[in-house]
């Protein structure tokens, strides 16, 4: 299979990225994260989370980011959504678009959601229901899809499952995230060729961690399986929970420096997310983890 001539990226950053990190962060530099973004390039930015602060810190004020952005025109301001409250609390907010998010490994949806894979589904149809009535979007997600930290492999039929579940609610893209970053690029094949048999694959889309490396490789090789909507994080910004020290999710840098490689069109530009995530990293008091940033600002 060709190569896409474009691809979309989603920033998770201001979302999936600063919910893992230790630093806390105040609202008017969540806000200031997000405009920057917005003005790099980015058509689609998950820009908070309303999920309860008692369970994830990060992520309080989140209606308050949305209230302060400014919303560039074509730009998607996206939020995560756990249960119908927070798709309320979203959809009053002004989101653009809500995200629900369940697993392919039964362990990991009882240790991280403390419910099966099928009761977490069931959780989604209110927020479905209050997101179709409003005429917002849903974005779903599936986590450990190339492996699990407590069941290891995780059978590519499994995600499947789940995908096709999620697809039939009516999630008009479902992105697929190696959680741990134990995927290689074959497996990333099978994967999205197994997935693609069932749900579109132009409903598909990649999130993957560099935990081992490798997520630039499995990025890659997803392309060839015709997958053009990727998510990444700025400067590389989330951790990894299950493996200390180790990478998180793939930075946005690396990867537009690797689509600008292969000639294949973004809309965003790249020296821009570089200086954004310089400043980021430093009002986080941590390292940039993006090698093309750290590349460019030690040439």
């Amino acid at each position: 299979m060709t190569l896409p001539r474009a691809v979309r990226l989603v920033e998770v950053g201001p979302r999936d990225g600063l919910q893992n990190e230790a630093s806390p962060i105040s609202v008017v530099d969540k806000v200031r994260l997000v405009d920057e973004l917005s003005a790099c390039g980015f058509s689609y930015i998950e820009a908070g989370s309303f999920v309860s602060p008692k369970w994830v810190p990060q992520m309080a004020g989140s209606a308050e980011v949305f209230a302060g952005i400014n919303r560039h025109p074509g730009v998607t301001y996206a939020a995560l959504t756990p249960n119908l409250q927070g798709a309320e609390a979203a959809l009053a907010a002004g989101v653009g678009e809500v995200a629900v998010f369940a697993a392919a490994s039964e362990t990991f949806s009882q240790r991280n959601i403390n419910c099966s894979i099928g009761q977490s589904l069931e959780r989604f149809a209110p927020v479905m229901a209050a997101a179709r009535v409003a005429g917002v979007p849903v974005r779903g997600y599936i986590s450990c899809v190339l492996g699990c930290p407590y069941e290891g492999a995780i059978a590519p039929a499994q995600v499947a499952a789940v995908a096709v579940e999620l697809h039939a609610m009516g999630c008009r893209e479902i992105s697929l995230g190696d959680t741990i970053g134990v995927g290689t690029p074959g497996a990333t094949r099978t994967l999205f060729d197994t997935v693609a048999a069932v749900v579109p694959r132009d409903q598909l889309a990649g999130h993957f961690h560099d935990t081992y490396g490798q997520a630039l490789a499995n990025l890659y090789a997803a392309l060839l399986e015709g997958i053009s909507v990727f998510d990444s994080s700025v400067a590389g910004l989330g951790g990894c929970p299950y493996a200390r020290g180790a990478s998180g999710n793939v930075a946005s840098e690396d990867v537009l420096y690797l689509l600008q490689g292969l000639g294949i069109d973004t809309g965003v530009n790249l020296d821009a997310v570089v200086g954004v995530g310089q400043w980021i990293s430093g009002r986080l008091g941590r390292a940039n983890g993006s090698r093309v940033a750290l590349a460019r600002t030690c040439a």
